[in-house]
């Protein structure tokens, strides 16, 4: 029992450390971002040169969010927590039945109360301990210094579901996701969500005791995105 209990206090102080003392500062949220080399920005130029609509993503009306949860038979001793951004941004071109999007990973944001409280969640990290969360989940987790993006490609038929690849951590998977879709002359509105695997794209969730506390390898996203023709040239 003695050596259970000095496990365990091992263990909770593992989690005190990983969620509280980042070993460097948070990565800051840029204030402007660049697309990546790899962004197909010249694919949406070529479109708008044809003379085909192409609306581009509205960041301050936009929103992924990631709910991530605590997992093992010691599950209650870890911390389920939401990763958001509003800093999507790209194209879509609808004639073409096409979307291109990025995010740059250091503009995530970790546990913000509303996003918490929509999740179901009834407790409110300190805000020493979503400091670091966050740069411990940019740094080790998804080594945004290599891995600095997350890129979105749709292809979407007449008929739903969407066809989307993400890249993320250097690994590009597949998925066919249903959405909800609201368009006029203007612009249009997507929303929808899918689940994952975080070893699918070969991120290694935290475990420790074996896996009596960890970090559960599935998550759930959220997606909401609005596109219009407003500053919409590449």
């Amino acid at each position: 029992m003695r050596k259970f209990r000095a496990q365990l206090a091992l263990a909770l102080a593992a989690l005190l450390t990983a969620c509280a003392q980042p070993e460097h500062g948070p990565p800051p949220v840029p204030a402007s971002i660049s697309a990546p080399a790899e962004f197909p920005a010249s694919a949406y130029v070529q479109a708008a040169a044809q003379g085909q609509k192409v609306l581009r993503v509205d960041p301050a009306l936009s929103r992924i969010a990631i709910t991530v949860r605590s997992g093992g038979p010691l599950a209650r001793l870890g911390h389920d927590h939401v990763v958001a951004s509003r800093e999507l941004q790209g194209y879509v071109a609808p004639e073409q039945g096409r979307a291109d999007l990025y995010l740059a990973l250091d503009s995530l944001s970790v546990d913000e109360p509303a996003l918490r409280a929509e999740a179901g969640f009834d407790t409110q990290p300190s805000a020493a301990d979503i400091a670091g969360t966050r740069a411990n989940m940019l740094s080790k987790v998804l080594q945004t210094r290599q891995f600095p993006f997350a890129l979105i490609h749709v292809r979407a038929a007449a008929a739903m579901p969407l066809a989307v690849d993400i890249t993320l951590h250097g690994v590009t998977r597949s998925f066919s996701v249903p959405a909800d879709i609201d368009s006029d002359s203007h612009g249009l509105h997507v929303h929808g969500r899918l689940a994952f695997d975080q070893s699918g794209f070969g991120i290694a969730p935290f475990s420790i005791l074996g896996g009596a506390i960890q970090v559960q390898d599935r998550v759930e996203l959220s997606f909401d995105v609005r596109a219009s023709e407003r500053s919409a040239a590449p």
